[in-house]
């Protein structure tokens, strides 16, 4: 049994149960979480609808931030995972997803900005 993104399971507006009358088709694929860490860059190839290729981190040690304030993108280093609001787990594994909060090294944006006085 594999991972799926149907809507057979749910039930109708009235509350019934609708019958399952077809297998799972290969549309309705889903896969396991990346649950990316930190740590050295590790990134998978992973096929997508239509032959696109995905990109699938399993871990990661740096990225893109930005200081919107200064308006300054960099790339810097992730040292940690400080807080996710979804779950305190993810904070505890160290495990970086979407909307998470992260510190970073600070150097490339102090360098910036004291080039900038």
């Amino acid at each position: 049994m594999g991972i799926s993104r149907d809507s057979r399971h749910k039930r109708r507006g009235t509350g019934g149960k609708m019958p399952i009358h077809q297998k799972k088709r290969k549309f309705e694929l889903a896969r396991q979480p990346a649950m990316t860490k930190i740590g050295a860059r590790r990134v998978r190839l992973v096929r997508g609808r239509g032959g696109n290729m995905k990109y699938r981190a399993l871990r990661l040690d740096s990225g893109m931030f930005m200081w919107a304030s200064e308006s300054a993108l960099r790339k810097s280093k992730i040292l940690d995972v400080v807080y996710n609001a979804s779950n305190n787990e993810l904070v505890r594994t160290k495990t970086i997803v979407k909307n998470c909060i992260v510190q970073i090294d600070a150097a490339p944006f102090r360098d910036m900005y004291l080039s900038l006085i």
